[in-house]
Protein backbone atom coordinates (compact mmCIF):
# COMPACT_ATOMS: atom_id res chain seq x y z
CA UNK A 1 0.00 0.00 0.00
CA UNK A 2 1.33 3.44 -0.95
CA UNK A 3 2.09 5.94 1.79
CA UNK A 4 -0.50 8.69 2.11
CA UNK A 5 0.75 12.19 1.22
CA UNK A 6 -0.76 15.64 1.16
CA UNK A 7 -3.38 17.32 3.33
CA UNK A 8 -6.97 16.06 3.69
CA UNK A 9 -9.32 18.38 5.60
CA UNK A 10 -11.72 16.68 8.03
CA UNK A 11 -13.37 19.53 9.91
CA UNK A 12 -13.14 23.31 10.09
CA UNK A 13 -14.25 25.80 12.73
CA UNK A 14 -15.58 28.73 10.68
CA UNK A 15 -17.27 30.26 13.72
CA UNK A 16 -13.90 30.75 15.44
CA UNK A 17 -12.74 33.23 12.78
CA UNK A 18 -16.00 35.14 13.26
CA UNK A 19 -15.93 35.20 17.07
CA UNK A 20 -12.19 35.77 17.67
CA UNK A 21 -9.24 37.86 16.48
CA UNK A 22 -6.65 35.24 15.49
CA UNK A 23 -3.27 36.27 16.94
CA UNK A 24 -1.09 33.22 16.17
CA UNK A 25 -1.58 29.67 14.84
CA UNK A 26 0.11 26.37 15.69
CA UNK A 27 0.00 22.93 14.07
CA UNK A 28 -0.30 20.16 16.68
CA UNK A 29 -0.38 16.42 16.65
CA UNK A 30 -3.11 14.56 18.52
CA UNK A 31 -3.01 11.51 20.78
CA UNK A 32 -5.89 9.37 19.47
CA UNK A 33 -7.18 5.82 19.88
CA UNK A 34 -7.66 3.48 16.91
CA UNK A 35 -11.42 3.93 16.68
CA UNK A 36 -11.02 7.73 16.72
CA UNK A 37 -8.67 7.58 13.74
CA UNK A 38 -11.08 5.30 11.86
CA UNK A 39 -13.96 7.67 12.59
CA UNK A 40 -11.87 10.63 11.37
CA UNK A 41 -10.97 8.76 8.18
CA UNK A 42 -14.71 8.61 7.48
CA UNK A 43 -14.65 12.43 7.64
CA UNK A 44 -16.72 12.77 10.81
CA UNK A 45 -15.83 15.39 13.43
CA UNK A 46 -17.00 18.72 14.83
CA UNK A 47 -14.87 21.52 16.26
CA UNK A 48 -17.80 23.84 17.04
CA UNK A 49 -17.50 23.94 20.85
CA UNK A 50 -13.84 22.98 21.06
CA UNK A 51 -11.14 24.73 23.05
CA UNK A 52 -7.66 23.93 24.32
CA UNK A 53 -6.38 24.21 27.87
CA UNK A 54 -2.93 23.99 29.41
CA UNK A 55 -2.67 21.77 32.54
CA UNK A 56 0.59 20.85 34.29
CA UNK A 57 2.72 21.77 31.28
CA UNK A 58 0.59 19.76 28.84
CA UNK A 59 -1.90 20.96 26.23
CA UNK A 60 -5.34 19.32 26.12
CA UNK A 61 -8.13 19.64 23.55
CA UNK A 62 -11.64 19.70 25.07
CA UNK A 63 -15.18 19.37 23.61
CA UNK A 64 -14.12 18.27 20.12
CA UNK A 65 -16.76 15.81 18.94
CA UNK A 66 -15.45 12.71 17.17
CA UNK A 67 -18.42 10.33 16.91
CA UNK A 68 -18.06 6.68 17.86
CA UNK A 69 -16.84 4.38 15.11
CA UNK A 70 -19.81 2.45 13.71
CA UNK A 71 -17.97 -0.90 13.47
CA UNK A 72 -16.30 -0.42 16.87
CA UNK A 73 -16.79 -2.86 19.72
CA UNK A 74 -16.29 -2.41 23.47
CA UNK A 75 -12.97 -0.70 22.61
CA UNK A 76 -14.86 2.30 21.18
CA UNK A 77 -14.02 5.77 22.49
CA UNK A 78 -16.30 8.37 24.09
CA UNK A 79 -17.22 11.11 21.63
CA UNK A 80 -16.23 14.20 23.64
CA UNK A 81 -13.28 12.99 25.69
CA UNK A 82 -10.32 15.30 26.18
CA UNK A 83 -7.37 14.63 23.90
CA UNK A 84 -3.72 15.47 24.41
CA UNK A 85 -2.11 17.92 21.97
CA UNK A 86 1.47 17.30 20.90
CA UNK A 87 3.41 20.58 21.01
CA UNK A 88 7.03 21.51 21.62
CA UNK A 89 7.90 22.71 25.12
CA UNK A 90 8.77 26.22 23.84
CA UNK A 91 5.36 26.48 22.13
CA UNK A 92 3.55 25.37 25.31
CA UNK A 93 5.49 27.92 27.39
CA UNK A 94 4.70 30.69 24.90
CA UNK A 95 0.99 29.77 24.89
CA UNK A 96 0.92 29.61 28.68
CA UNK A 97 2.35 33.13 28.96
CA UNK A 98 -0.07 34.51 26.35
CA UNK A 99 -3.21 32.84 27.75
CA UNK A 100 -2.59 34.30 31.19
CA UNK A 101 -3.18 37.72 29.62
CA UNK A 102 -6.78 38.87 29.84
CA UNK A 103 -9.11 37.77 27.05
CA UNK A 104 -6.78 35.32 25.30
CA UNK A 105 -7.81 31.72 24.66
CA UNK A 106 -6.81 28.77 22.49
CA UNK A 107 -9.34 27.56 19.90
CA UNK A 108 -9.09 24.81 17.25
CA UNK A 109 -9.41 26.09 13.66
CA UNK A 110 -9.18 22.91 11.60
CA UNK A 111 -8.67 19.16 11.89
CA UNK A 112 -6.93 17.33 9.03
CA UNK A 113 -4.67 14.50 7.99
CA UNK A 114 -1.17 15.56 6.90
CA UNK A 115 0.89 12.78 5.33
CA UNK A 116 -1.33 10.19 7.05
CA UNK A 117 -1.13 11.72 10.54
CA UNK A 118 -4.00 13.49 12.30
CA UNK A 119 -3.20 17.15 12.98
CA UNK A 120 -5.15 20.03 14.46
CA UNK A 121 -4.48 23.71 13.80
CA UNK A 122 -5.02 25.68 16.99
CA UNK A 123 -4.96 29.45 17.32
CA UNK A 124 -4.16 31.85 20.09
CA UNK A 125 -7.19 34.11 19.89
CA UNK A 126 -8.72 37.13 21.57
CA UNK A 127 -12.52 37.36 21.83
CA UNK A 128 -14.26 39.95 19.66
CA UNK A 129 -16.76 42.39 21.06
CA UNK A 130 -20.24 42.50 19.51
CA UNK A 131 -19.48 45.67 17.54
CA UNK A 132 -16.32 44.05 16.12
CA UNK A 133 -18.42 41.15 14.82
CA UNK A 134 -20.87 43.56 13.18
CA UNK A 135 -18.01 45.53 11.63
CA UNK A 136 -16.45 42.34 10.25
CA UNK A 137 -19.78 41.32 8.69
CA UNK A 138 -20.21 44.82 7.23
CA UNK A 139 -16.71 44.74 5.68
CA UNK A 140 -17.39 41.29 4.22
CA UNK A 141 -20.69 42.49 2.75
CA UNK A 142 -19.08 45.65 1.30
CA UNK A 143 -16.31 43.57 -0.29
CA UNK A 144 -18.91 41.24 -1.83
CA UNK A 145 -20.91 44.19 -3.24
CA UNK A 146 -17.84 45.81 -4.81
CA UNK A 147 -16.81 42.49 -6.37
CA UNK A 148 -20.31 42.12 -7.84
CA UNK A 149 -20.25 45.68 -9.22
CA UNK A 150 -16.81 45.18 -10.79
CA UNK A 151 -17.83 41.88 -12.40
CA UNK A 152 -21.06 43.47 -13.73
CA UNK A 153 -19.06 46.31 -15.36
CA UNK A 154 -16.64 43.79 -16.90
CA UNK A 155 -19.56 41.76 -18.29
CA UNK A 156 -21.05 44.88 -19.89
CA UNK A 157 -17.68 45.82 -21.41
CA UNK A 158 -17.23 42.33 -22.88
CA UNK A 159 -20.67 42.62 -24.45
CA UNK A 160 -19.75 45.87 -26.26
CA UNK A 161 -16.52 44.60 -27.83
Amino acid sequence: MAKETGRKLIAQNKKARHDYHILDTYECGLVLTGTEVKSLRQGRASLADGFAQLDNGEAWLHNVHIPEYSQGTWTNHSARRRRKLLLHRAEIDKLLAKTQESGNTIVPLSLYFKDGRAKVEVALAKGKKEYDKRQTLREKQDRRETDRAISAVRRRERGRV
